[in-house]
């Protein structure tokens, strides 16, 4: 049976990210899997069915709760009595009783022990049950000792496997992904400018490079009263703590782990200090070089020519004076984008506003999906796309999530064709996600996968496979000419599971000979391909891009996607999405 990911604790409703909604809905998630081991009958169901639909609400809880108080919590779909008034208590308090005395009650850490491929729950539990664990540092002493090879349903490739991603475990605890930070960099970048002193406030470093995961977050301001910004800012948050308060330098640790960096600037600095502190280290160091080839000085504080300033205010006059254009924040990575501005030969890269639709998707048909296909179609409406790639599991080896066979795929080609004939405005296309098998075929016959508009393959299993036979795996999957796009094609999971090992340069040419599109994976945990695999890959293949939704309002993980594929210095004609239904049909042939 395939090793499928767990869920992502956190979502992005819409029209705006709220904090406390993904707080909630984590702490839900996690309830309901200490009531399963604890072999608690129904509540955990209900906790995740509450969980999902605080995901999905559409406006921030405490507000929903402020308007309407316990009784608009119950109103929630699965939100009962008394799950209601624990939410209430959160929202009152910062804190929940309930599930602060479960975990001292637990034995595990369920969410550390939960970052290591293939350890789920139940399988952390038994290792407890048997051998004690209860932490990443207990896990990783048995797997040296060799002694979880020995417990039922292990075995010796079950420890190797444990050992290779502990490390990844390890770094996974000290990043956030940038989907999670986002809302709580949203939030925190909203109260600071409710400030009157505070006349800009901007996130900088990792996360406005848009890497796709952060260690910490920096921000500037610009104030002519750092000091009330410093007391303001160190209070913003009760259950936050102060690392080090200083008049235009202050630091905070958030009751999510993240610090947060504020540095105050003038007006006329803010353009150096924005260049600077976003990064990266080898991008300014790039920069400084061509300064002093120049005879300049570059600093946070400006361009100089000896003690005169030659520019401060802005990034772009800064790029100027030293002979380049302005490079985008996400590029900037010293992967040949200063060398590129220096010949005027920047790629103008793709925007949110230039996806025309999503190409990859999951409604309840398949079992690890949810919502119907008029809710699908409607968020993607709402969000002003063309089409939509419905992409359900397909395939009996994926059973895990309930795959579609050919004969409810049919069935679901027929309520997809009476739905279009309804829809205004949005149109849905027949699709699937189906698997690569051990061998390279594909678990769908051609018989089915003929009839759909886009078919994508993907790798699910047997991912420790040599380089060379999974390579030919991949290739292989390209060349049955009715596969489309290559899902997520690496497999990785940020965090917990390495990419899988194969020659990209032999994928990409066999991408090209049989026409077959690469993903870009817009999952959080995922980001597959990366940003290095598409710099790469650029004018050698084309790219499609894929929320991987479970949930409608995943639809907005594009954002993500967007992030990575600017990275990897993608424009629209790199794209399949950014072209009109009109154009896609004629592209892949439907």
């Amino acid at each position: 049976m395939p090793s499928l990911p767990s869920p992502i604790y956190f979502n992005l409703p819409s029209p705006s990210i709220h904090v406390k909604n993904l707080e909630i809905a984590r702490i839900l998630y996690e309830i309901a899997d200490m009531l399963e081991l604890q072999e608690v009958q129904f509540k955990p169901r209900a906790y995740r069915r509450a969980a999902r639909s605080v995901e999905e609400l559409s406006e921030g809880i405490e507000e929903l709760y402020k308007k309407g108080g316990v009784q608009a919590l119950r109103e929630i779909p699965g939100v009962g009595e008394h799950i209601s008034t624990k939410i209430e208590e959160f929202i009152r308090t910062g804190k929940l009783d309930y599930y602060s005395k479960l975990k001292k009650e637990f034995p595990i850490d369920l969410e550390g022990l939960g970052r290591v491929e293939g350890l789920g729950p139940k399988k952390a539990m038994k290792l407890y049950r048997e051998l004690g664990i209860r932490n990443l540092e207990d896990l990783e002493k048995a797997a040296k000792a060799h002694k979880i090879r020995g417990v039922e349903g292990f075995g010796e490739k079950s420890e190797e496997k444990i050992l290779s991603g502990l490390g990844l475990a390890k770094a996974g605890g000290e990043r956030m992904l940038l989907a999670r930070a986002v809302p709580i960099v949203e939030e925190l970048t909203s109260k600071l400018r409710t400030l009157k002193e505070i006349r800009r406030v901007e996130a900088v470093g990792s996360f406005r490079r848009r890497k796709e995961t952060i260690g910490d977050v920096d921000l500037l301001a610009v104030s002519n009263y750092p000091e009330k910004v410093m007391d303001f800012f160190t209070s913003v948050y009760k259950d936050s703590s102060i690392m080090s308060k200083g008049q235009k330098k202050s630091s905070i640790r958030l009751s999510s782990g993240l610090q947060v960096d504020l540095r105050v600037f003038s007006e006329d600095e803010f353009g150096s200090a924005m260049m600077y502190f976003t990064g990266s280290k080898e991008h300014n160091v790039e920069l400084r070089k061509i300064a002093i080839s120049k005879r300049l000085k570059l600093s946070e504080y400006g361009l100089f020519y000896g003690n005169k300033t030659l520019a401060s205010k802005t990034e772009e006059e800064i790029y100027k004076k030293l002979g380049m254009g302005y490079i985008e924040p996400e590029m900037r990575e010293n992967m040949g984008e200063i060398k590129a501005a220096q010949k005027g030969k920047l790629p103008r890269l793709v925007e949110l506003e230039d996806v025309r639709g999503d190409l990859h998707c999951h409604s309840e048909w398949s079992g690890d999906g949810s919502g119907s296909l008029d809710e699908l179609a409607r968020s993607a409406k709402s969000l002003g796309y063309e089409y939509l790639l419905i992409s359900d599991h397909g395939g009996p080896e994926v059973r895990v999530v309930n795959g579609l066979d050919e004969k409810r795929l049919r069935e679901q080609m027929k309520e997809i064709d009476a739905l279009n004939k309804k829809l205004d405005g949005i149109t849905l296309l027949k699709g699937v996600e189906t698997n690569i098998l051990k061998d390279g075929k594909i678990d769908l016959p051609n018989s089915i996968l003929k009839d759909l508009d886009i078919v994508l393959a993907s790798v699910h299993s047997n991912f420790s496979q040599p380089a060379e036979t999974m390579t030919k795996r991949i290739i292989s999957a390209m060349e049955n000419g009715h596969v489309d796009i290559i899902a997520h094609p690496t497999g990785r999971l940020i965090g917990s599971r390495q990419p899988i090992a194969m020659d990209f340069g032999e994928v990409l040419d066999a991408a090209k000979r049989t026409g077959t599109f690469l993903e870009i994976n817009c999952q959080p945990e995922r980001m597959d391909l990366d940003f290095l695999h598409l710099i790469s890959a650029k004018g050698k293949a084309k790219f499609t891009l894929g929320t991987d939704s479970h949930l409608p309002s995943q639809l907005r993980y594009m954002e993500f996607g967007i992030s990575n594929a600017r990275k990897g210095w993608c424009e629209k004609k790199d794209l399949l999405n950014c072209l009109s239904l009109k154009d896609l049909r004629r592209t892949i042939g439907f």
